[in-house]
């Protein structure tokens, strides 16, 4: 019987993410894209002056959601800003569409705590964007694949 350290990884001070991928999802719940060990389902696809929020919930090695630790969340929040934690968004094409991630005022206004981004629809096109997940000034998360969205 073989037991993976990644599986202690929780109960460490380290706090590291070891994902193998992630689920955009809208705010009905409604997953929209998958990547899992580098496969992708699903699209982006939004209009024109559209905004779509999207959570972003993580994989584990078997394709389930990771959960996502909360204690200390009032501690971190300063840590996270200036140490480079949290989600980052980049590639993006801003004349097709913006895609920024939301804000922690954001997530308490709304009653949440996690992953979350914006995407607004610019222009009618196609761009794509990388999505990292972030910890001590490292990436503990990059995409396999940009994330494509089209926006009509």
């Amino acid at each position: 019987f073989v037991t993976g350290c990644e599986d202690d990884d929780h109960d460490h001070d380290e706090d590291h993410t070891d994902a193998d991928g992630f689920i955009l999802e809208d705010a009905s719940g409604n997953e929209l894209y998958r990547e899992f060990e580098g496969a992708v389902t699903g699209s982006v696809v939004l209009g024109v002056n559209d905004t779509l929020e999207l959570s972003v919930h993580f994989l584990d090695d078997e394709g389930n959601e990771m959960e996502h630790e909360e204690e200390d969340h009032d501690e971190e929040e300063d840590h996270d800003e200036e140490e480079g934690e949290g989600l980052e968004v980049s590639g993006a094409d801003v004349s097709i569409a913006i895609v920024e991630v939301e804000s922690h005022e954001d997530e308490e206004e709304e009653g949440e705590h996690g992953n979350a981004i914006h995407i607004i629809g610019v222009s009618a096109g196609s761009t794509s964007f990388q999505l990292q997940l972030m910890h001590d000034g490292h990436a503990d998360y990059t995409s396999t694949n940009n994330v494509t969205v089209t926006v009509q």
